[in-house]
This record gives C-alpha cells, structure tokens and sequence, in this order.
C-alpha cells in the first residue's frame, strides 16, 4: 500500500510539473562554441523544439562571409586581393552599417583599422615592430572611406593593401541573424548570448520576470562578477573593455590594450574601463562599443548625448584615478535594485 502512494505522488507532481511548464512554455537551450567564442540561447516556445541546425547554419554563413579567421571566407579573399568576390546579402549588410556608423561617430569606428590591429598582435595576421615611422605608413591604409561597395557588389579599394576587419561589429551581426532565424519561426520569448554580448525578446514566461543579465566588473581579473543587473527586453547589449585582452611585450612589459585609435594608430590609452550600450539591434550596439573605447572619454559623453537612439553604461577612473560611473537616463531605469 505504501509502494503504491509513493507512486501516486510521482505521477502527480510529474502532472504538475508538466502543467506549470505548458503554462509558460517549455524552455529549449542551445549552447556551444562558434566566432571564437561561446553562445547560450535560451527560447521559450510552446511545444520543445531544437534550433540546432538552424543555429550551426547562422554560424556557418557568418563564417564563410565575414570571418578573418578563415582563410577562404569571402573577407580573407578579399584582403588578398581578389576583386572578383560578390559578396553576399550579410556583407552587404554588415558594410552598410559600418559606413553609417563610422560616419556617426566620425570614424572612430573603422573597420580598415584590421592593418593595425594586425600589426599590434591583436589579429590574425603576423605581430610586427612598431614604432612612429612604421604606424604613419600603416595609417596609409586606414579610412573606410577608402573601399566602396559597386553595382555589382564587388569591393573597391583605393589601394589594395587595406585589410578589411569586421570583428568589431560582425559578433553583434550574428547575434541579429539568430533573432531573426527565431523571429522568422514565431518565437516571441528568447534570450540570446554570443561572447557577452545579448539581444532579448520579450520575457522569461516560464518564471513570469524579465529577462535579467548581468555586466561584467572590469576591476575584478578573476572569478568574473556582476557590477549590476539590467532588465533587458525587446533591445540588444554589447559590452567592449581593455582590463581583460591585452598583450605585454616581453622585451619591455610594458601593456598593449586592443583597442587600436583609428586616428593616431596607436594603442587606446584611456580612462575609460569599459562601455556597455543598449541599442535596437546588436550590430549597432556592438560597434559603438568599439567606437566609444577608442576615442576620449569627453568624446564618448558628447557623442552619447546626441545620440537618441542609444543608451549607455560606462565605468572610467577620474583624474583621481578612483572609479565612476555614468549612466544615461534610460539606461538607469533597467538596473535591478
């Protein structure tokens, strides 16, 4: 008899279970490696389903297209020089907005910055000497105004040395290609990460909250934490900092961030710590991430307060060298008390 009540439990709470699940969706995850880096998506939908395919095939068309890593990607070919490349609707895509943005943030963001990233150790391509003769000659290359997309969808460069490098804005893209893979199959609840950096769709209906993620502490170097928590819904985040990739020079010790100054050619040198924004898709929000470390910190708050479209969190060191933070007014509204 004892056996038997046993039993009738397990059912019941399994009937339960199944019942509290089926009122706010079942939960699908997906996660693994991909862009040099890790993904998590979380989606919510009302039978179990599995975007597997679908997401390795996001991935893999990003890849073929965009990635510097690949040898015969479409932007490898053309950083060798190869003309005949039409590229593809992603490109397209991704070298428009790049235009809009590096225009918007008077080419602070510029993807022809790859020549010098390269050069510092920070790229695919092979670490060389640098000094101030060396970066002049280097900076000949840079401006992304220097290469047109023609009528047949083909790259124009003004010299065929310039090394085209979407990494700065090419991670958000993908992340805007999976929300449209998800959108595209009716998924009106998900939460998508890819290297940090977010884009979030309605809420977390199983639990009835928002989805709520975290921003990384730039002054802790181990056991990452969360400076805060923000409520992110329908808008995507993109994070960029200096405390964690950097190289130091073995002969000197002295520290090279990553963030390469499209202006000057050297290695960003800033107050700034880190800069998180909020913008309507993460391809935006990723490149001005990038753009806003490279440039001074006045710049940053200036350009942020023209910029309407865009909310932002940025951690700097005063000229005390103790830590602040500024938040727009938009942005503070998300922390979780």
């Amino acid at each position: 008899m004892r056996k038997y009540v046993l039993v009738v439990a397990m059912v019941v709470g399994l009937f339960q279970s199944c019942k509290n699940e089926k009122k706010g969706g079942f939960r699908n995850d997906n996660a693994g490696s991909a862009l040099g880096t890790s993904y998590s998506i979380i989606s919510i939908t009302d039978e179990q389903m599995d975007f597997q395919k679908d997401i390795d095939s996001v991935f893999a068309v990003i890849n073929n297209s965009l990635s510097t890593y690949i040898p015969e990607s479409d932007i490898s070919r053309i950083n060798k020089g190869d003309s005949t490349i039409v590229v593809d609707e992603m490109f397209k895509d991704v070298f428009s907005l790049s235009k809009k943005i590096y225009h918007e943030t008077n080419g602070y963001f510029d993807p022809t910055v790859g020549t010098l990233v390269n050069a510092w150790g920070f790229g695919p391509e092979r670490q060389i000497s640098m000094d101030s003769l060396k970066i002049d000659s280097l900076l000949n290359f840079v401006g992304l105004d220097k290469i047109s997309l023609n009528d047949n969808n083909r790259i124009i460069k003004t010299n065929p040395n310039i090394y085209l490098d979407f990494n700065a804005i090419a991670k958000g893209y993908s992340i805007d290609r999976l929300a449209a893979m998800l959108n595209a199959k009716g998924v009106e609840n998900y939460l998508i990460e890819v290297g940090g950096e977010l884009v979030a769709k309605g809420k977390n209906t199983i639990k009835d909250k928002s989805w709520v993620v975290g921003i990384d502490d730039p002054q802790i170097q181990e056991n990452r934490g969360s400076k805060i928590l923000v409520n992110l819904n329908d808008r995507a985040l993109a994070s960029s900092g200096n405390y964690r990739k950097y190289r130091i020079d073995e002969e000197t010790g002295k520290k090279y961030v990553h963030t390469v100054n499209p202006k000057t050619g050297f290695t960003q040198l800033s107050n700034t710590l880190a800069v998180t924004i909020l913008a309507d898709n993460c391809a935006t929000a990723d490149a001005y991430a990038t753009a806003f470390m490279a440039m001074d910190l006045d710049d940053a708050f200036m350009l942020i307060s023209e910029n309407k479209r865009l909310e932002a969190y940025i951690i700097y060191l005063d000229e005390n060298g103790d830590t602040q933070e500024y938040l727009t007014t938009g942005f503070k509204a998300l922390v979780v008390e």
